[in-house]
């Protein structure tokens, strides 16, 4: 099979396009021929050497997959070949076949194609454990989502508007913003050229916003924070700004805010019942036309490195998707 390989550390000009030996499946696990793989803000972390998990050299990126499963592994139940799923593999997906435990895997929402499926289990499961299991967002409550026009922003604009709070969108242009008003913002702010405490006084009429939802941090952070209502809630989601922001400890003092970490991937490992049902939970919102999620540009898998390099650059609205041969016919 072909796949993309990282044989050194670096920006996505080190990935190479391979043929490597097709995946066996152990025992638990299954072959899934991959029809599309969602490129992630970690697969640039991860060709770098600056994320968490640490595959060795040589590896391919792509943590999430949507596809067919081709074969079994000794001891597998519950799955058949021919059965179309989404998949959590962590690395190993920018290729035509992957490995994975049987127990990453999801079906796919009817009526969802392989490109959307393949982006969906982190952001918009990322999203809905934030707002619901860690947020307890509550309808009528204002939401500020910073990054919104990103993968994970835009699934975070879409859930909050579904469970009824006033979405406010943060992003750096006008283009970007006007995409998140489609997908359900009320209000907008363009923090390339507005002040974000200012203007989210204005918006919220001096009261401050009660849900701040942070998958940038950086610059952004404090001055966020410090335009929070009264027991706000302020998710921490990522740091895909460049760096982790130190914040006062009297501001949650202060506005009687909590600070509330949102690590989805280890929630979804220790409470996999809970997870599933929150999928569950997210696929009849799919099907019941509350979620339309966003793919904004495609790359065949041979140029897998253009993919990250725009999601390095910032310039991506919604999901970057790699698409494998079988996916395009």
């Amino acid at each position: 099979m072909r796949a993309v390989l990282c044989r050194e550390f670096g920006g996505p000009e080190v990935l190479r396009y391979e043929s490597v030996p097709d995946p066996e499946p152990q025992s638990g696990q299954v072959v899934i021929d991959v029809h599309a793989a969602a490129a992630n803000f970690p697969d640039v972390l991860m060709i770098r050497d600056e994320y968490q998990f640490k595959p060795g050299l040589p590896f391919s990126p792509g943590g999430e997959v949507a596809g067919v499963v081709s074969a079994l592994g000794p001891g597998v139940e519950g799955v058949a070949v021919g059965d179309r799923v989404m998949a959590l593999t962590g690395s190993g997906g920018f290729a035509e076949k992957v490995a994975a435990p049987v127990r990453a895997l999801l079906p796919l929402p009817e009526g969802m194609d392989m490109a959307m499926a393949s982006g969906f289990p982190t952001a918009y499961g990322t999203s809905y454990h934030a707002l619901v299991d860690r947020g307890a967002v509550q309808p009528g409550e204002t939401l500020l989502v910073l990054g919104a026009a990103g993968g994970v922003g835009m699934s975070a604009v879409e859930i909050g508007a579904a469970l009824g709070a006033v979405v406010i969108a943060g992003a750096s242009s006008a283009e970007k913003l006007a995409v998140c008003a489609e997908h359900g913002a009320a209000l907008t702010i363009d923090y390339s050229k507005e002040d974000l405490r200012a203007r989210l006084k204005e918006l919220t009429a001096g009261r401050g916003v009660d849900v701040i939802y942070d998958p940038v941090g950086a610059d952004l952070a404090e001055p966020a924070f410090r335009s929070m209502a009264w027991n706000g809630r302020f998710l921490v989601i990522g740091f895909a700004g460049g760096y982790i922001p130190k914040l006062p400890m009297n501001l949650p003092l202060l506005k009687g805010a909590s600070v509330v970490g949102v690590y989805w991937g280890a929630f979804a490992g220790r409470e996999a019942d809970a997870n599933r049902r929150n999928m569950e939970a997210l696929g009849r919102m799919f099907q019941d036309g509350k979620l339309h999620p966003v793919v904004s540009a495609t790359y065949p898998l041979e140029r897998a490195a253009e993919a990250l390099e725009e999601l390095s650059q910032r310039r991506a609205v919604g999901k970057v998707v790699v698409l494998t041969e079988a996916g395009t016919r």
